[in-house]
C-alpha cells in the first residue's frame, strides 16, 4: 500500500532531484543535436544519391555514343570493298598482296586518329593466313594499328571466341603487344565476314584503348573522393577513373546485384556506412557503370552546421545550470521537509499538522496536497481492512451455496444407477434426462457454452417433459455439423422450445410439431424455434417487450433475458426475434456471430 501510493521522485533527496531535473532540461538539446545530424546526413545522402542518378545517366549516355561511333567505323570498315578483298589467296601475285596489305593499312591508321584532342581508339585486323601468304607483313603487333597475319602457332586467344560470334561485336579485356611490351586494354571486337562467301571470315576487327576513351568521358565527371568504374556484368573492371583498378574485380555489396527479373536497362543506388553506390546497367551490352562515392566526404558539408549546433548546445547548457541553481535555492527547505516526512511516514500512523500553510505556489501546494493524502490514505486503509473482511465472508458464503447444486446433480446420478440396477428404465431415463439439465445449468461456471451442449440441455428437457406428461406432439432437430460449435448463452433454446410447447402444441397430440434448425450464414449463425399452433399471437407486444418499451417482470421475463444476455455478450446487431410463419405457427430466430471456443480463446 504504501509502495503503491507514494510518488518515486520522493525517494530521491533534494539533490538528486534537481541533477535530474538538468538532466531533463539538457537531454531535449542532445537529443536534437543528434536527431538533427541524423536527419541532416539522411536528407544529403537522398539529395546526393538523387543528382548522382541523373548525372549517371548523361554520362552513361555519353560513353554508348563512343562505343556506337566505333561501331559504326568499324562497320563501314567491314563494308569497305579494300577489306573485303584482303583474303589470303595464292593467286594474287605478291605485288597485289602487297598493294591489298597497304590500302587496309592506311583505311585501319586513317581512322585510328584522335579527334578534338581526345583520346584515340586504335584499329587492328588479324587474318588467319596459315599458308604464309602475307608474309612479308608483320607476325606480331608492334604498332597501335595496323594489319597482322597468323597462324595456328601465333593466333590470339580471343580470335575462336570472336569467330563463333559470327558478325556481332562484344567488349572484352584482351593482351596485346605494343613494341616490345604486353599490355592489357578493353577492346571491341567485330569478326570481319566475306559478303560474297557465305560463313566465310576474313579476319577480326579490333578496335583497342576502349578503357582510355571510356576514361575519357569518366573523367568529365567529378565525384568528391569517389570513383567511377565501368565493369563488366561480372564487375569486372574495364575502365576507370583510377587506371589501376582496371582488370580486377570490384567488390560490391550484395544489395547491389542486379536482380535477374529487372528490364534490361536501368538504375540502381544504394546507401551504405561508408559509401553510396549508383549503378546504371544494359543487361544487352553486359555492362555496368557504377559511381561509388565515400559518405565520409559528403558529411565534411556537414561541419558548419554541426559547429552552429554546438554553440546553441553550450548557451542553453550554461541557461540549465543557472536555472538549476535557482531551483535548488528555493525549493531546498520545503523539499527537504517534505523528504523528511515521506520516510517518516507509516500508513495508519497520526500525520502531523501541514507546515508551509501559507506558501500558495506549486511547492505550497504540493506539500498540503501530500500531507492530506497521508491523511486520506490511513482512512482508505481502514476501509479497506472492513472489506477485506467482507469480501472473505461472501466468498465463503458462495463456495458454500455451489455445493447444494452440485451435490443435487451427482445425487441425481446416483438414483439413475440405483433404478437402472433394479430394472426401472423409464424412471432411470427421466432422472437421467434431469441429471443432464443440472449439468449443463451448472457448466463449470461458464456463461458460453457450445450449440452441442446446449442442445443436449434442450433435448434432455423435451424427452423429460414428454414422458412426464405423456406428450405426443413431434421435435425435429435440423442442425448441421458447422453450427454446432458456436458459442451460445446457455439455457438459450430451452425457454423458447418450453413457450413452443406450452403456448402452441400442448394439446395438438401427434399434430403438434416443433422444429430446432440452424444455417450458417458467413459471418452469423441463424437458430429457429418453430411450431405450427394455431393459436392468435400478439407480434407487436413481444416486439417491444424485446426491445425494452415494455420491461413487465410479469410476463416474458424469460424471452427478455434470452434477449440481454445475447446483447451483453455479442452487441446489438444480434438478438431474438419472433415473426408469424408462412403456412401458420410461431418462428423464433436467434441470430449470433460464428464464434467458436477456439476463435474466443485466440482473442483473449
Amino acid at each position: 500500500m504504501r509502495t503503491g501510493l507514494i510518488n518515486p521522485m520522493t525517494k530521491l533527496n533534494v539533490k538528486q532531484q534537481l541533477i535530474l531535473l538538468f538532466l531533463v532540461m539538457v537531454s531535449p538539446i542532445f537529443l536534437l543535436h543528434w536527431y538533427g545530424n541524423i536527419k541532416t546526413e539522411h536528407l544529403l545522402k537522398n539529395h546526393v544519391t538523387n543528382a548522382y542518378v541523373e548525372l549517371i545517366k548523361q554520362n552513361y549516355t555519353l560513353i554508348n555514343r563512343d562505343i556506337d561511333t566505333v561501331s559504326k567505323i568499324t562497320t563501314t570498315m567491314i563494308q569497305n570493298p579494300v577489306v573485303q578483298k584482303l583474303v589470303p589467296s595464292e593467286q594474287d601475285t605478291v605485288i597485289e598482296r602487297v598493294r591489298k596489305f597497304d590500302s587496309v593499312d592506311k583505311l585501319l591508321s586513317n581512322n585510328s586518329i584522335p579527334l578534338n584532342g581526345g583520346e584515340a581508339v586504335y584499329y587492328s585486323l588479324y587474318v588467319y593466313d596459315p599458308n604464309d601468304y602475307y608474309f612479308f607483313a608483320p607476325k606480331r603487333q608492334i604498332n597501335q594499328t595496323g594489319v597482322y597475319f597468323f597462324n595456328d602457332a601465333t593466333k590470339p586467344s580471343w580470335f575462336d571466341d570472336a569467330v563463333k560470334r559470327n558478325s556481332g561485336a562484344y567488349m572484352a579485356m584482351i593482351d596485346t603487344n605494343v613494341g616490345l611490351s604486353r599490355v592489357k586494354t578493353y577492346a571491341y571486337i567485330r569478326a570481319v565476314n566475306n559478303v560474297t562467301i557465305a560463313n566465310d571470315t576474313i579476319g577480326i576487327l579490333v578496335a583497342t584503348q576502349m578503357d582510355k576513351k571510356i576514361g575519357e568521358s569518366l573523367r568529365s565527371v567529378s565525384l568528391p573522393d569517389g570513383n567511377i568504374y565501368f565493369t563488366d556484368w561480372n564487375d569486372r573492371v574495364m575502365s576507370a577513373t583510377d587506371p589501376s583498378l582496371i582488370d580486377t574485380v570490384l567488390s560490391l555489396p550484395p544489395e547491389a546485384a542486379i536482380p535477374d527479373n529487372v528490364n534490361s536497362q536501368g538504375n540502381l543506388d544504394l546507401i551504405t556506412d561508408d559509401s553510396i553506390y549508383v549503378v546504371n546497367y544494359d543487361r544487352s551490352s553486359q555492362t555496368k557503370l557504377i559511381y561509388q562515392i565515400p559518405v565520409e566526404s559528403l558529411l565534411k558539408q556537414q561541419n558548419e552546421l554541426k559547429r552552429v549546433i554546438q554553440l546553441i548546445s553550450v548557451a542553453y547548457l550554461l541557461l540549465g545550470c543557472i536555472v538549476m541553481i535557482y531551483f535548488w535555492r528555493s525549493l531546498m527547505t520545503p523539499l527537504q521537509r517534505l523528504a523528511q516526512f515521506v520516510r517518516a511516514y507509516e500508513p495508519g500512523k497520526l500525520v502531523p499538522e501541514t507546515p508551509f500553510k501559507g506558501r500558495n505556489d506549486e511547492v505550497g501546494v504540493l506539500v498540503g496536497a501530500l500531507y492530506d493524502m497521508a491523511r486520506r490514505l490511513n482512512v482508505l486503509i481502514h476501509y479497506k481492512y472492513n472489506m477485506d473482511l467482507k469480501q472473505k465472508e461472501s466468498q465463503l458464503q458462495l463456495l458454500y451455496q455451489q455445493i447444494n447444486p452440485h451435490l443435487l446433480y451427482n445425487t441425481l446420478e446416483s438414483i439413475y444407477w440405483k433404478s437402472s440396477l433394479e430394472g426401472k428404465t423409464e424412471s432411470a431415463d427421466m432422472i437421467k434426462e434431469l441429471s443432464k439439465l443440472m449439468k449443463i445449468s451448472l457448466s463449470r461456471g461458464r456463461e458460453l457454452i457450445t450449440l452441442e451442449e446446449e442442445l443436449e440441455h434442450a433435448s434432455a428437457y423435451v424427452s423429460l417433459q414428454q414422458k412426464r406428461y405423456k406428450y405426443e406432439f413431434e421435435v425435429n432437430w435440423v442442425i448441421p455439423d458447422a453450427a454446432r460449435l458456436i458459442l451460445i448463452p446457455k439455457i438459450t433454446l430451452q425457454p423458447l422450445i418450453e413457450n413452443a410447447m406450452i403456448h402452441a402444441v400442448k394439446n395438438m397430440g401427434e399434430d403438434g410439431e416443433i422444429r430446432i434448425s440452424a444455417m450458417v450464414e458467413g459471418e452469423r449463425v441463424t437458430i429457429k424455434v418453430e411450431d405450427n399452433g394455431h393459436k392468435a399471437v400478439d407480434y407487436a407486444a413481444l416486439d417491444r417487450l424485446l426491445s425494452g418499451d415494455k420491461p413487465d417482470h410479469a410476463s416474458g421475463y424469460g424471452i427478455r433475458n434470452i434477449q440481454q444476455r445475447i446483447k451483453l455478450h455479442f452487441g446489438n446487431q444480434y438478438g431474438l426475434g419472433y415473426k408469424e410463419r408462412e403456412h401458420g405457427g410461431t418462428s423464433a430466430t436467434i441470430i449470433l456471430p460464428m464464434i467458436t471456443e477456439e476463435q474466443q480463446k485466440r482473442d483473449v
